[in-house]
């Protein structure tokens, strides 16, 4: 098959007639569950699965569960219920910030990062974890950055060292997995499925927290690129200022794209990099083709073939030793 620009693309109305039969029968039949429970964050992954769940079930059929706590952005919630109001699904608004600081998420959070910056006060500083190339190792090593922001806008930058990171991380993680948790709550309360949002990107590469937002009973987006998540939301009629919205992580005070913490580069062109690596086109063909140079297509390549690899336990499940 010709590798084109274009080649990423789907049909967006038979993949939808695909995912909404097969949703169907995942939920009512092999799940026997009435109904579906969805966690909305007003991103475009969330916004997609909602607009296929109310297709599939129709809306009375479906729980959107939107869960801020006291880090989010205001907008999260406010496009949530934009979101909700435009398919006409009922939704819960659940703050989660007692539970997470009940778990002491934002203290050891902080903990680490006056390590790292003795002078960060969390009440009036913000931060945010930012991902970048080792230049010496010519992007074949990913190093994590911690960024505070002080009151007066004057941002420091810091490599992080392995033990704080992890703590970040660790501490952070609280976070999806209480979300998780009252998805959980809402869906076995009503005898409904929980239904997962992460697109490829995020499965594949690890964009995820076990148990967390990677725990649900159906993942009915997790074979699609960003860029055909994309295309799904506008064929679905997701409202124009979520699909506009640049996609965040929503996890840190600061604001921070996905691009920077994890993926590093524009979905438009890492999508495109890897749908032609898994199709076989080699690596000069593909630079071609995107316009953009040989090695940076082999680094992208080596990028996403490293993160898979490295973040395989993930996706597996509990090991029995029968």
């Amino acid at each position: 098959m010709e590798f084109t620009m274009n080649s990423i693309f789907l049909d967006a109305n038979a993949e939808t007639e695909r995912i909404v039969n097969a949703l169907k029968d995942a939920v009512a039949f092999k799940l026997k569950k009435r109904g579906v429970v969805v966690g909305v964050s007003g991103g475009i992954d969330s916004s997609v699965v909602l607009a296929l769940c109310a297709r599939t079930f129709g809306p009375g059929k479906v729980i959107a569960v939107l869960m801020p706590e006291k880090d989010s952005s205001p907008e999260s919630k406010n496009l949530g219920t934009i979101l909700c109001e435009k398919f006409n699904v009922p939704y819960i608004i659940e703050d989660i910030t007692d539970a997470v600081n009940g778990f002491g998420c934002y203290q050891r959070r902080d903990e680490a990062v006056k390590r790292v910056f003795p002078e960060y006060d969390p009440k009036t500083y913000k931060m945010k974890i930012v991902l970048k190339d080792d230049k010496e190792a010519k992007g074949k090593i990913n190093l994590f950055y911690l960024t505070i922001i002080s009151p007066d806008g004057t941002q420091k930058s810091q490599r992080l060292p392995l033990a704080e990171y992890l703590q970040i991380m660790a501490a952070s993680n609280f976070k999806q997995r209480s979300r998780t948790n009252m998805l959980y709550y809402h869906a076995e309360s009503k005898n409904y499925a929980v239904i997962g949002t992460g697109n490829k990107n995020e499965h594949e590469q690890g964009f995820f927290v076990k148990y967390g937002d990677g725990g649900a009973d159906v993942k009915p987006i997790a074979h699609l690129f960003k860029t055909q998540v994309f295309q799904l939301a506008e064929f679905l009629g997701v409202p124009d200022e979520i699909r506009k919205r640049t996609p965040t992580t929503d996890t840190y005070s600061a604001e921070q794209t996905q691009e920077e913490f994890f993926y590093k580069m524009p979905f438009d062109i890492m999508d495109r990099v890897w749908d032609g690596w898994e199709k076989g086109v080699s690596s000069d063909v593909i630079a071609k083709v995107l316009n953009i140079q040989q090695a940076q297509v082999e680094v992208t390549i080596n990028d996403i073939r490293q993160k898979i690899q490295t973040t395989e336990y993930l996706r597996q499940e509990p090991i029995s030793l029968e």
